[in-house]
């Protein structure tokens, strides 16, 4: 089975999938499949055709190069992104490593205490994130397929 990671900047949202020495990205802007050449270039294919990119890390930045671009990317653990309790809101989020499933409901629906808003399965068993209590959804933050981990925020309740 491929790993499976989710990306989230400011103004993208992306799946990437991990194969055999491939980088698989799906979100927004379309699909690209990267590939590593050598260390520190890669081959990608994307909607715009084929290009190499240059990158190096160093600590919690990436710098990538391509076609005299530069990107800088700040890396953060998944429990640095998880968002903080207070005020009207209530964030849920995963009990243990899992696979999200099934997600049930959107930003906007309202839930019941006990309802199932997303299906996580860990170790052959699923896992459901009910409502605490009353309330509507202000944020869903995972897609079905994402391994998800204990710190990061799967959905917001107000």
């Amino acid at each position: 089975m491929p790993a499976r990671l989710r990306i989230v900047a400011p103004d993208a949202d992306w799946m990437a999938e991990f194969r055999s020495g491939r980088i698989r990205l799906d979100g927004d802007a379309g699909a690209f499949e990267i590939a590593a050449r050598e260390p520190g270039r890669f081959l990608v294919n994307g909607p715009d055709g084929e290009f190499i990119v240059s990158a190096v890390a160093s600590g919690d930045h990436v710098w990538a190069t391509c076609d005299g671009h530069v990107l800088e990317i700040k890396v953060q653990p998944a429990s640095a992104r998880a968002l903080p309790r207070g005020g009207d809101h209530e964030v849920l989020g995963p009990p243990m490593p899992a696979t999200v499933v099934r997600v049930l409901v959107r930003p906007g629906d309202a839930v019941a205490a006990g309802d199932v808003l997303i299906a996580l399965e860990a170790m052959k068993m699923e896992l459901p994130i009910r409502a605490p209590r009353d309330g509507i959804i202000a944020a869903v933050h995972c897609r079905e397929g994402e391994l998800v981990q204990p710190g990061l925020t799967l959905v917001e309740i107000q």
